[in-house]
């Protein structure tokens, strides 16, 4: 019985490796600074009379979600970016 070959994929550059936790953490802190900063500015004069906690609270709903689904996708793509670039020119 003969067998069909199968087309195999071209040979692909290296898989990127995955950053450190010591970038992770740097990109993680370059995410949400900004926006717990800005947060704490825009939220100052509604939350002025609120209990800390429910300041806490109220910035990290905002802030969590927003650095998790749009600024940390975006940082670790321009990081990924930058390293393929740099390993490429070496």
């Amino acid at each position: 019985m003969d067998t069909v070959p199968q087309p195999t994929a071209p040979a692909l550059a290296k898989p990127a490796t995955p950053p450190s936790i010591h970038v992770r953490a740097v990109i993680t802190w370059l995410a949400i600074f900004p926006l717990v900063a800005i947060g704490m500015i825009a939220s100052a004069p509604l939350t002025e009379n609120w209990h800390p906690v429910f300041r806490a609270m109220g910035l990290t709903l905002v802030v969590v979600p927003t650095a998790v689904y749009l600024v940390l996708p975006r940082l670790f793509a321009v990081h990924g970016f930058l390293a393929a670039r740099r390993s490429s020119r070496r």
